[in-house]
């Protein structure tokens, strides 16, 4: 029997903020390789991560969530995103079942209709809804544009990703693999450590600090005891939100240090002493030079 062709290739994962990209694709790869979070706008960089079959081999890019921009970090985010878009073998277009079909799916649309690429529908958290539903939006999406397929999932309860995965082969060209088998993203250390900290700040802090956060990785240096020691500043806009990440006695900055130390040490696979500040950089978000400097270029 003739061994299958190899196949590989990328795909552009898009959508509107907070649909469950990096959900998705965490569930693809097998681990947690972008920050999750339910507060929109999570993803600001270009991220490659790599699944690696037997026949195929697959480059997913996540990419920050289409939006109407409101500063200079949303317009790079945003430029970032609809970049890829010609870059790659086949994009996906994941929206959230339990989500109408409104002003930021269609501005998505806008975008996509002068892409060739193929653009495969994702209806993701189809757990959360009565499968009923699910033809009526998927219905709703067709009407506005013809798709090259349509896959209904659930990332987080890995519900079709099989089915996912063997729709996204129909669109790879014959290939090499691109990268080694036991990669799985692009991103060095360092700044997966940042995003695994800010995540923190994210799932702990209220509504008006999220988007204000950056995180920049100081310090990396191994001690005599084998513990690597990690200096990492947070970055905020203001004074007031300086005070609300280090709460009352310092609590919610330790709580933060001690959820982000446990992630990192799985990702490096030793003993970690995570050394958290906070700082204030006055409008960083609008800063070109400051944008560079996290690494927003």
């Amino acid at each position: 029997m003739l061994k299958a062709e190899h196949k590989s290739g990328f795909v552009s994962v898009i959508g509107r903020p907070n649909v469950g990209k990096s959900t998705l694709i965490n569930s693809l790869i097998g681990q947690k390789v972008v920050i999750m979070s339910d507060k929109p706008q999570t993803t600001r960089n270009k991220i490659l991560c790599v699944l690696t079959l037997e026949d195929a081999q697959i480059v997913f890019i996540d990419t920050p969530g289409i939006h109407k921009p409101k500063h200079k970090l949303g317009e790079y985010m945003v430029h970032t995103a609809e970049n890829t878009l010609r870059e790659v073998e086949v994009i996906l277009f994941v929206v959230d079942a339990t989500e109408e079909l409104g002003a930021g799916e269609r501005y998505i649309l806008e975008r996509l209709a002068g892409i060739k690429t193929p653009v495969v529908l994702v209806v993701n958290k189809i757990d959360l809804i009565d499968k009923k539903r699910v033809l009526p939006i998927i219905d709703g999406y067709v009407k506005c544009r013809e798709f090259a397929g349509v896959v209904p999932i659930s990332a987080k309860e890995h519900t079709n990703l099989a089915g996912l995965v063997s729709e996204l082969k129909q669109y790879l060209l014959p290939g090499p693999q691109y990268y080694p088998s036991d990669m799985v993203t692009d991103q060095p250390e360092r700044l997966i450590i940042a995003e695994l900290i800010r995540e923190k700040v994210l799932q702990v802090t209220r509504e008006e600090i999220p988007h204000a956060i950056a995180v920049d990785i100081e310090e990396i240096t191994t001690r005599s005891n084998e513990t690597l020691y990690i200096r990492a500043v947070v970055y905020v806009e203001r004074e007031s939100q300086k005070g609300i990440v280090i709460g009352a006695g310092g609590k919610l900055l330790k709580d933060i240090g001690a959820m982000a130390r446990s992630d990192i040490e799985n990702l490096l696979g030793s003993k970690v002493f995570l050394d958290l500040w906070v700082k204030v950089k006055k409008d960083w978000r609008n800063r070109e030079g400051i944008l560079r400097n996290f690494g927003y270029d």
